[in-house]
């Protein structure tokens, strides 16, 4: 069984716990997941590996509560274990030999962006971090993110929070003014990456 080492309420839909197991600690890598089941009847969900401490041994699932699973999970607290984690599974993202990032996470899709952004300025490259959010009670990871930035900028897309606007607008002033990358990482929803995509594909960046 896999104890729930820390649980915290991230804003008022998406929860982070701390899990117990070493053995996915110890191998884990930024953009691989897990497969978990509640209970002995629950359905196997996938999430992201959030992060991950190989000296504790735990790993740091993020979710939202959408349906009938998340709920149940949500419903566990500090102390109570899962029936399965297992992991890690899944091709990890491609960090190695980049100078020069800028990781754009939207909504919940930070989760994700988080352990990419932190797993390139452990290894010495400039990152550079946009976040958006539909208002400034949904954002989530603020702190986490600036801690691994080099340059850090928060969009809202009502202005409740940091700068009024989408992620596009912040990238855009940042390509405006000269700043150039080996490589950009989008994380977050659909319509989201593909309107960066179609900017960076203007100025021919990898994406």
């Amino acid at each position: 069984m896999y104890r729930i080492v820390k649980k915290e309420v991230l804003n008022p839909t998406v929860t982070r716990m701390v899990i117990d197991a070493p053995l996915i600690a110890k191998k884990a890598e930024p953009g691989q997941f897990i497969i978990l089941r509640v209970d002995e009847k629950g359905e196997r969900i996938p999430l992201t590996v959030a992060d991950f401490d190989r000296e504790r041994g735990t790993v740091t699932i993020i979710f939202q509560i959408v349906g009938a699973t998340t709920e149940k999970l949500n419903h566990l607290e500090e102390g109570d274990c899962l029936q399965d984690f297992v992991g890690p599974l899944g091709k990890a993202t491609e960090t190695e030999g980049k100078k020069k990032v800028c990781v754009v996470g939207g909504g919940v899709g930070c989760a994700i962006a988080y352990p990419v952004a932190k797993k390139l300025h452990q290894q010495g490259a400039e990152v550079h971090s946009i976040v958006g959010f539909r208002n400034k009670d949904l954002v989530i990871l603020e702190e986490e993110f600036q801690a691994v930035s080099d340059k850090f900028v928060m969009m809202t897309d009502d202005g409740s929070y940091g700068e009024k606007g989408l992620v596009t607008n912040a990238l855009e002033k940042l390509i405006g003014e000269g700043e150039t990358y080996d490589e950009v990482i989008a994380i977050g929803p659909l319509v989201m990456m593909k309107f960066v995509t179609q900017l960076t594909k203007q100025h021919n960046i990898k994406t």
